[in-house]
């Protein structure tokens, strides 16, 4: 290990990096664990929470499109990072006290807005040290950290229903707590380990570093392709509550337990994907649209015992979605290219992401049934890509 990285090893480093996470998630995954019935107190609709929601999905990672390669460019992957979170943490906190459906709207798409903007800095940052850990564990051990703050705040909301009287406006005013530590500890961070890269430059030979001008290889594209057919077919949790909250199965300050127990199955379904991937290589994606395929089966039902797994399953997808996926990308994209990498993997996989979300909402308004069956439709599909692909372990290192 370099001099330039000694400051700090690279699973500290990993380690601080998820707790950053844990408290942006805290924040973050607290609203968003009461997003549809907030919304539906407004008046929404199915269809205009899946509309909301979608578009949030699609515009944290559209935008990405352009602040990956941004982000490239500038090498100030910090700046980006910090600037993002924080634009995540200002939009939390007023949320639950607008009282106007538009305002509410647009402060959902403001959160996801921040995320756009710090994703492929955080994950480009993060990757490097993961070179030196293993990608799939590192990514795994960041996502699990993650997951520990999307219990937190589900849980704290919660409780603050409960207390309030389902009064959505200090509920979610608590969370600039924990959004204050977030860029607190990040401004620290960023201090004792100003060049993450010098983990990977440790570790990784100078041929796998292409020059910032090399194209994105193949077998990205074909990755990007079968991950954008799956998340096409996965419904968000907004749709997910609304059903909880419409049909009667469960109070609204019961909706974020609920969410935080997801958070949990999500916590350890990346764990596992992620050790397997570093052992068995991109084989594990097999997992995610049968997850997915299996979500409207049991989560939009009418009795509360599949509802319950639904939710729990969904919960799974989302791990595999969150760390096992962003370590492919590292794996086949190095250093040189790997934000921008981030950043069209993400806008390609927002456009399936607002598919899926506006696709499942107003199919839940036409028929339930219909929509279980276009689900796994999907699903099918994206099985069936996979395996036509040839998208195996070639090209793909493993440590």
């Amino acid at each position: 290990m370099t001099q330039e990285a000694t400051a700090m090893r690279p699973w500290r480093f990993v380690v601080w990096f998820g707790v950053v996470s844990l408290l942006a998630d805290f924040v973050y995954e607290g609203a968003r664990s009461v997003t549809g019935p907030l919304l539906a107190s407004l008046g929404a609709s199915a269809a205009v929470v899946g509309a909301v929601t979608g578009a949030g999905e699609a515009a944290a990672l559209l935008l990405r499109l352009g602040s990956g390669p941004l982000a490239d460019r500038s090498g100030r992957f910090w700046g980006w990072a910090i600037a993002g979170y924080a634009l995540t943490v200002a939009s939390v906190p007023p949320l639950g006290s607008t009282g106007v459906l538009w305002a509410a709207c647009a402060l959902v798409i403001a959160e996801r807005v921040g995320k756009a903007v710090r994703s492929p800095a955080k994950d480009t940052l993060l990757s490097h040290a993961a070179a030196a850990t293993g990608l799939g564990k590192g990514f795994a051990v960041h996502e699990a950290l993650d997951q520990v703050g999307a219990l937190l705040g589900p849980l704290t909301v919660a409780g603050m229903l409960a207390l309030t009287g389902d009064d959505y406006g200090p509920t979610l005013a608590v969370l600039a707590v924990p959004g204050v530590a977030v860029l607190a500890l990040l401004v620290r961070l960023r201090r004792q380990v100003p060049d993450p890269a010098a983990y990977e430059r440790a570790v990784a030979p100078e041929s796998e570093k292409p020059l910032p001008g090399a194209r994105l290889p193949r077998d990205f594209w074909v990755y990007a392709s079968f991950t954008a057919a799956t998340m096409t077919g996965f419904a968000t949790f907004g749709v997910l509550s609304f059903h909880l909250v419409a049909r009667g199965l469960v109070p609204t300050a019961a909706v974020p337990l609920l969410y935080a127990a997801a958070m949990a199955v999500d916590a350890l379904a990346a764990l596992a994907t992620g050790w397997v991937y570093d052992r068995v290589g991109p084989r594990v994606l097999i997992v995610l649209p049968v997850l997915s395929a299996a979500v409207p089966a049991l989560a939009f039902t009418d009795s509360l015992a599949p509802v319950v797994l639904g939710a729990l399953v969904w919960g799974a997808a989302t791990g595999v979605q969150e760390s096992t996926l962003r370590a492919v990308v590292a794996d086949l994209v190095a250093q040189g290219r790997r934000a921008t990498a981030y950043g069209v993997f993400a806008a390609v996989v927002g456009v399936a992401a607002f598919a899926g979300g506006a696709l499942t909402g107003v199919l839940y308004d036409i028929s339930i049934p219909v929509l279980i069956a276009v689900v796994a439709g999907i699903q099918a599909a994206a099985v069936l890509l996979l395996a036509v692909t040839g998208f195996r372990s070639h090209g793909v290192r493993h440590k």
